[in-house]
Order: structure tokens, then sequence, then C-alpha cells
């Protein structure tokens, strides 16, 4: 099943053991373990912690990125979808709050 058209993000920020928490536009939040994907060539940088620090929103294409091409969809991550063992595992938080 494909997963629905995310709204757009608006913030991926890195957090401890390769999670990225990621903000989409309609308050939504998820946080993003990648640590299943490090064995994979294109994810294998960002074992480096400076590297994976370095993880950015690219409007142009809607996923996160990082240097080296390394990137995630944000409809996969909006969905929370159960990719099962060696994709990255993705939970849902409460949806932020606007203050």
């Amino acid at each position: 099943m494909e997963p629905a058209i995310a709204p757009e993000m608006i913030a991926a920020t890195p957090r401890p053991e390769h999670v990225v928490r990621v903000m989409f536009a309609d308050g939504e939040v998820r946080d993003v373990d990648i640590t299943p994907l490090l064995d994979t060539e294109v994810f294998a940088p960002l074992r480096d912690s400076k590297v994976f620090e370095q993880v950015t929103v690219d409007e142009e294409l809607g996923t996160i990125a990082w240097p080296g091409g390394a990137d995630l969809d944000r409809s996969v991550i909006y969905a929370a979808l159960n990719l099962g063992p060696n994709k990255a595992q993705i939970k849902v938080l409460a949806p932020s709050i606007a203050a």
C-alpha cells in the first residue's frame, strides 16, 4: 500500500543514537531511527556523528537528506509504516503544540 502524500516537513533535528526528529507542517512529529540502515552503502557514512548531524529538509525533493545522497521520503515517514527489519524504524509522537 502506498502512503498518502504527507504535509511538508518543516524541520529535521538530529537526536542521540541515530534518531532524527521530523516535524511536519500540520504539527505531527515523528522520530526516525536510522540504525537499521547504517549497514547499507548509502547510509554507512552516517555512522560518523558529524555527518549524521548534517541532516536537513530537502524542500525540493520533500525528503530528509544528508550529504552524499542519503535521504528518506516524507510520505513513508509521515505514514510511519512498518517496513520490516533492516528499515528505518519510525515512532509517532504527539502532535506538537503551537506556542
